[in-house]
């Protein structure tokens, strides 16, 4: 009988593999051009509601004149210099909230004494509402940027403990019993057994914690703000600019889906091994 050696079969297995994603990769993306046919139907039917006088412009400006007060915003440099603002108080606040909390979460998941004191505050702190905290933020911290970046890193803080809590828990303790066993440092088991067991939770908690920040981004720019998008969507609440508003609202979502686009892509890499 005639037997195929490894090294042949590992040969074919890779150009099988080759030819395979050179196919996928002519496939036209037919699913993401599935997932714009709602959004597109959607935007077509707001305009014709809004061409027709089913909705009149002065509740919610229609998608043409929305596009028209984006383009003159963006002329003006007005859309770009709010959004900047807006983006340097989301880095900051978000870089603050996801390094307490991550550290927070690595003591109380390695530490029964260490969970024991940190996640009851926690777990009340985290149903406390943004709005109920501005005014104590105010008295606090005055109106600069501090309360700003406090009430981002207050919400940016809990889903990505909460995750990274439960990816360590996660843990199975016959792992942990075998880095015991082979004298690994308390160091060398963060680094080799709790991160690359917590990543996957701690890569969804990284999602919703910039998904919180963009959400107390809206509330923190309500803060005796004069600059930012939130400033820029308040101004034009009070002269009725349902087109401003929108475009301020477009550009939050677009803000955080291209932020979740980046946490996906290092998803991705990190957690190559997963199908």
């Amino acid at each position: 009988m005639d037997t195929i050696s490894p090294a042949v079969g590992v040969d074919v297995g890779t150009q099988r593999q080759a030819v395979t994603a050179r196919r996928r990769r002519r496939r036209p993306p037919l699913h993401l051009l599935r997932r714009w046919v709602s959004p597109v139907a959607l935007v077509a039917l707001w305009q014709l509601a809004s061409s027709t006088g089913v909705l009149h412009e002065r509740k919610l400006a229609s998608p043409a004149q929305v596009a028209a007060t984006a383009a003159d915003l963006v002329q003006a440099g007005t859309l770009g210099t709010q959004t900047l603002i807006s983006l340097q108080r989301v880095g900051l606040g978000f870089a603050i909230g996801a390094s307490i909390g991550l550290a927070l979460a690595i003591v109380a998941g390695l530490s029964r004494i260490g969970e024991d004191a940190i996640d009851p505050p926690m777990q009340m702190l985290r149903t406390l509402p943004h709005f109920g905290l501005v005014t104590l933020f105010i008295i606090w911290f005055g109106i600069g940027e501090t309360p700003k970046v406090a009430l981002i890193a207050l919400g940016a803080t809990f889903p990505l403990y909460l995750n990274t809590l439960g990816g360590i828990r996660g843990i199975e303790r016959k792992t942990l019993e075998a880095a015991k066993a082979l004298h690994l440092t308390w160091a060398q088991r963060i680094r080799h057994v709790v991160i690359p067991g917590a990543l996957p939770q701690t890569l969804v908690g990284l999602r919703q914690s910039l998904g919180i920040a963009w959400l107390s981004l809206i509330v923190a720019e309500t803060i005796a703000s004069q600059s930012g998008l939130g400033y820029m969507i308040n101004h034009a609440k009070d002269f009725l600019q349902t087109d401003v508003i929108v475009v301020g609202l477009a550009v939050y979502s677009l803000l955080g889906l291209a932020t979740d686009a980046i946490v996906r892509h290092l998803e991705r890499k990190a957690l190559a091994w997963r199908s």
